[in-house]
């Protein structure tokens, strides 16, 4: 259930506050996109400012402070200027704004927004090759504690799911907007099996009861998992890259 009504109020606060520098909020993610799990799940909004200077942002301070104690993300404050030059760096993020958004005050700023389909291909497997190392990272420092093992998969398997839905979308198919269904679209595109990344997500969904669970055999195969989408994307996508061959 979505708290429409703490989201209007957000709005109400925020016009109060910011008056006319406050252009437009906009709200989006898994509130917008279906997969919203009270809880779990964060209001995300996207404030677009005329002026986005430190006096400004004082001036919604009390507004950000009463968001975050209803245990909710300051919103993502930017110039609509900002925004439209942003769309080179941060293809993934805008591109699944401007499928997923709505329009909670002003103008829609996302709906015309030029996203280059070849840069967002570029930052998919640059992220996919990051993440990776990181997840590496924590491993070394919690492949010996089952809690703190936990903690990373539950933390992690939301952006790699993320991460795979871009990659199918790379390859042309946009049509899944879940995670679940998104990873298991990908694991029949590529031929092999992501059961560990579903038994995460069901996890941390309370589809599954993790008690039941071996976390360090779950956690090998994810990392294994995590390893092949990783190379087998970097193949596929990048046998257009210039320099590779």
């Amino acid at each position: 259930m979505i708290p429409k009504d703490t989201i209007d109020e957000f709005v109400k606060r925020a016009r109060e506050a910011g008056g006319a520098n406050l252009e437009s909020v906009i709200l989006f993610g898994s509130a917008v996109a279906g997969d919203f799990h009270p809880g779990l799940s964060n209001l995300n909004l996207l404030c677009i400012l005329g002026d986005s200077s430190f006096r400004a942002l004082k001036a919604l301070t009390p507004v950000a402070k009463w968001w975050d104690g209803k245990k909710q993300p300051p919103p993502l404050c930017m110039t609509r200027h900002e925004l439209e030059r942003s769309t080179d760096v941060f293809a993934i993020e805008l591109l699944d704004m401007q499928r997923h958004h709505r329009v909670l005050s002003g103008q829609d700023v996302l709906a015309n927004l030029r996203i280059s389909m070849d840069l967002h291909r570029v930052q998919v497997e640059y992220e996919l090759r990051e993440k990776l190392i990181l997840l590496r990272q924590h491993v070394l420092l919690a492949s010996d504690n089952d809690s703190r093992l936990w903690d990373l998969l539950l933390r992690s398997a939301p952006s790699f799911s993320t991460l795979f839905r871009h990659a199918l979308i790379a390859l042309g198919d946009s049509t899944q907007s879940g995670r679940g269904e998104a990873v298991q679209a990908l694991s029949q595109r590529l031929g092999f099996e992501l059961s560990s990344i579903l038994q995460v997500l069901d996890v941390r969904e309370g589809k599954m009861d993790r008690k039941k669970m071996d976390v360090r055999d779950l956690a090998a195969r994810y990392l294994t998992e995590v390893e092949k989408v990783t190379a087998a994307v970097d193949a596929v996508l990048g046998q257009d890259s210039p320099g590779r061959g």
